[in-house]
């Protein structure tokens, strides 16, 4: 499985919780070196406490994200093997209710933010001959679901933005993998919440009806759809793409994501359409 049994240096994004913390605890079990980045200080504090290298990274911040790059060549010597693209959020709200202020912020995180970040360790991995660039997209990638239209359109947009640099970074040892998870346990429903009362006016707007649904989703504990599966999931198809001698272009994770991925090749859009508004 593995192209060398020597520990791997990688950046990740967005570990304060979740799926890029449960990551990077895996990987370093594994004897890689991870680095370990979070939005807020206090994260950053308590990912050292517990024995990491942290810094703090803001994807929405270009300075943010540019002094990070300049504190992984200072810890590495300028060597970083590999890159899991983690960190994101999801705003929700039908896209009528979207402000262009809004839709802007979903995309400075988890598209602009991303890309710059990616292409400031793409020469290191060019200079080094080799280099794994993780990219954790989902099933909103892949299909689009009611109520989550910056969301999807931000993850449709990363998907472009890997698929094209695959193929233009083909020959230079240096691969390119998304991941794509479905429903899994972590706070991202949680912070979606947060993010979704600042933002989105229910009182005055023609789906109120549809959020009183939703909120009471965005706020239910524990797993709030079948076939949730932990962090752990994720986790594992990360390890195969950083440690494989041929990792995969797509990692698909839960079963509702193995099932849109076929559906989508195979049913009508007329009929793909009405079954995604059920769910």
């Amino acid at each position: 499985m593995t192209y060398n049994n020597l520990s791997k240096t990688i950046l990740i994004t967005g570990c304060s919780s979740g799926i890029g913390y449960c990551t990077a605890v895996e990987l370093k079990k594994r004897g890689h070196k991870v680095i370990a980045t979070a939005r807020k200080s206090e994260d950053v504090t308590c990912l050292i406490q517990e024995g990491f290298t942290a810094i703090q990274l803001d994807l929405a911040d270009s300075q943010s994200i540019q002094q990070a790059v300049k504190q992984v060549i200072d810890l590495t010597d300028g060597h970083c093997d590999a890159l899991f693209n983690n960190g994101a959020f999801g705003q929700p709200g039908a896209v009528e209710d979207l402000t262009r202020d809004v839709l802007r912020h979903q995309f400075e995180t988890n598209l602009f933010g991303t890309h710059e970040l990616t292409n400031l360790l793409i020469p290191l991995m060019r200079k080094q001959g080799h280099g794994r660039i993780i990219y954790n997209s989902s099933i909103l990638g892949l299909v689009a679901m009611r109520y989550r239209g910056a969301y999807n359109a931000s993850k449709f947009a990363l998907e472009g933005l890997a698929d094209t640099l695959r193929l233009e970074l083909y020959g230079t040892n240096i691969h390119i993998s998304l991941i794509e998870p479905g429903p899994v346990l972590s706070d991202f429903r949680k912070n979606s919440y947060a993010l979704y009362q600042k933002n989105i006016d229910p009182a005055h707007s023609f789906h109120q009806e549809a959020y009183a649904a939703m909120e009471a989703r965005l706020q239910k504990e524990g797993a709030a759809v079948t076939f949730t599966l932990p962090a752990q999931a994720v986790a594992e198809k990360v390890i195969h793409a950083l440690e494989a001698k041929r990792p995969k272009m797509r990692y698909y994770v839960t079963f509702p994501t193995y099932l849109f991925a076929v559906l989508k090749r195979i049913l009508p859009m007329s009929w793909l359409d009405a079954l995604l508004r059920k769910v």
